[in-house]
């Protein structure tokens, strides 16, 4: 099995339009493990599909300080900056986005077999 398969742990992905996330718990060769977020943008050049990804790499020591951190930012936007709007308008399932969605294709036939994710 290669080493991707076996370090991935558990993954959890939203689609959100153009862009999609990948939230991964993956294990280290001692079997520690850390979290890596993917964010994948899918944008058209010179005619095909093209994805551009970045990633972050969160350890366990710093989870509980990157949650709080990204809470309080979100918190911090829907009541300080936009209380005027209803977040709820966004909530999506995943059913809701692919029944809108104008690319029904799985993530296979969306990045071909050949490709490799890190």
């Amino acid at each position: 099995m290669e080493r991707e398969e076996q370090e991935k742990i558990f993954s959890k992905r939203i689609r959100a339009g153009k862009r999609t996330y990948f939230f991964d718990v993956r294990a280290t060769r001692s079997n520690d493990y850390y979290l890596t977020v993917t964010e994948s943008r899918r944008f058209q050049k010179d005619g095909d599909f093209v994805y551009e990804k970045s990633k972050l790499f969160i350890y366990k020591e710093d989870f509980d300080k990157v949650v709080e951190a990204l809470q309080e930012t979100v918190d911090h936007i829907k009541n300080e900056l936009m209380p005027h709007v209803d977040f709820s308008q966004f909530k999506n399932t995943e059913e809701e986005f692919n029944e809108k969605s104008f690319y029904k294709k799985d993530d296979t036939e969306i990045l071909g077999s050949d490709l490799k994710w890190d």
